[in-house]
């Protein structure tokens, strides 16, 4: 059977119409070679039971998955490193399905009672493609994705997903089987496809070509699809309160970036969308210690895009939507939504550092006493403390002390910064503390992701086609997840 009684396919974008995007058709690819199949994401929207053909069928040469109408092309404009580009839209990708994720929580209650109903609907999900061929939005490129960029994307994704960070899946990747010429890598290079799973692929900038356009009718329509899908508790015609769900959104996928030392690269107005969910990784990076001014990309050459900066980046780009949504709305209502997002940032940081070290709450005051003290030993551990042991470490507070006294890094955790970091950890009741029962925490060092790894895994992809590094590494992905989400009830 081609898809499970869990499949419910939903093309809600395609009710907008034809002024927001392309009918379009995949490349017609050399080969079609499957290199990463993610099972686990493709049950949750009823295409895990599809053979590795079937798979291929769709996800390499695009066949249409059933009660969906065909790949479109979806148009949007952006600022790209501040500077406004009408040009843009779908260039190498398209949106491929809309379908239901699996209600999870819905699901479990079925099972436990026996029940034989078809499995409840959750959020709506997109799949949507990088490297599938030219558009009327390529601009002159070639439309495809090299083999590496995603594999890297692969592994982004996988990592933070682990660790609790808002983000789309790597769904599939299949080799193309062209050779691509590209000017920041060895070239001839691989080729291939992916596809994601994610919540939205709307995008901030896709308000601001409909503003570009002067188009509030289209800014109305835009509104209204998103709010009833992504952000319901808003009232319709409420351009302000969709405005505040989504700086709300964005607030707390900025805080756990930072809470995982993670940063984008390239954080443009196209590459933020209307779920608070990271997407589209170009040049991304993992901070091998604390460093404010460290950046993913090369050609950043201002460090706009840096750690550090990244919230007062996600800020402007959301004071760009605000702008597009001035043609609906009243200024000081959107306004005050915008300057909610100091607040809800700090919040969301909050959160994300106690989760991190898997602690609960204890009040705000305590709490950012906490945070504050995790980022004065970073800061003062320098390159000789990098940032993920250290969560790795003093992960669920009072109980890992002998663990991380007696570890690999036990010489830095000493002297005065220290002490207000342990006084202030201490504090703090651990959050499900069975969870340090994992294996993972038995080992010394903890699940990275750095920049030589991730070359490692690609020159034995490029040099041998060896990818059991990559399996290997995704396989620790999982058990990194479920060791941190142990227990933790379902939020979907």
């Amino acid at each position: 059977m081609p898809v499970s009684p869990a499949y419910r396919p939903e093309p809600r974008f395609f009710d907008l119409g034809e002024e927001y995007g392309d009918a379009v058709r995949a490349a017609p690819f050399p080969q079609t070679t499957l290199r990463v199949r993610n099972d686990r994401a493709a049950a949750t929207v009823g295409l895990d039971t599809l053979t590795d053909p079937e798979w291929v069928a769709h996800f390499g040469r695009f066949e249409p998955l059933p009660g969906q109408p065909g790949p479109i092309a979806m148009r949007y404009h952006g600022h790209q490193f501040r500077s406004y580009n009408p040009d843009l839209g779908d260039g190498r990708g398209f949106l491929a399905a809309q379908l239901r994720e699996v209600s999870t929580r819905a699901q479990a209650a079925s099972d436990r009672v026996g029940s034989e109903r078809a499995p409840q609907a959750g959020r709506l999900l997109d799949l949507g493609t990088k490297g599938s061929g030219q558009t009327p939005w390529s601009r002159g490129g070639d439309g495809r994705l090299t083999l590496k960029g995603g594999v890297r994307e692969v592994l982004a994704a996988a990592m933070l997903e682990a660790q609790g960070v808002p983000t789309s899946r790597a769904f599939s990747l299949i080799e193309t089987g062209e050779a691509l010429t590209r000017g920041d890598e060895p070239s001839p290079t691989r080729s291939a496809v992916l596809v994601r799973l994610s919540h939205s692929h709307i995008r901030f900038g896709t308000f601001q070509r409909a503003a570009y356009l002067r188009r509030p009718d289209m800014i109305e329509a835009l509104v209204e699809h998103a709010r009833s899908l992504y952000h319901p508790a808003v009232e319709r015609g409420d351009a302000a309160g969709f405005l505040r769900a989504v700086v709300q959104a964005s607030a707390r996928l900025t805080a756990r970036w930072i809470a995982a030392g993670f940063v984008h690269g390239v954080l443009n107005t196209d590459n933020l969308n209307v779920t608070g969910e990271s997407f589209d990784y170009g040049p991304w990076r993992f901070l091998p210690h604390y460093e404010p001014g460290f950046t993913a990309a090369y050609f950043d050459h201002t460090g706009l895009y840096a750690f550090a900066r990244q919230p007062e980046a996600v800020f402007w780009a959301l004071t760009q939507l605000g702008g597009a949504l001035k043609l609906i709305g009243d200024a000081e209502p959107l306004t005050e939504a915008l300057n909610g997002f100091g607040d809800a940032y700090i919040g969301e940081l909050r959160t994300a550092f106690l989760s991190r070290l898997g602690v609960l709450s204890l009040g705000e005051a305590a709490d950012q006493r906490l945070m504050d003290a995790t980022l004065a030993l970073l800061r003062e551990g320098g390159e000789a403390l990098r940032w993920e042991p250290l969560f790795h470490d003093w992960f669920g507070g009072f109980a890992s002390s002998a663990r991380a006294l007696g570890g690999p890094r036990g010489q830095h955790y000493q002297g005065e910064t220290f002490d207000a970091f342990r006084f202030a950890l201490f504090e703090h009741e651990p959050d499900r503390p069975e969870r340090l029962e994992a294996p993972l925490f038995a080992r010394a060092e903890p699940e990275e992701m750095l920049i030589d790894e991730v070359e490692a895994i690609w020159a034995a992809i490029d040099a041998h086609d060896d990818w059991g590094p990559l399996q290997a590494k995704l396989g620790r992905l999982d058990d990194l997840r479920e060791a941190l989400a142990q227990g933790q009830a379902d939020t979907g």
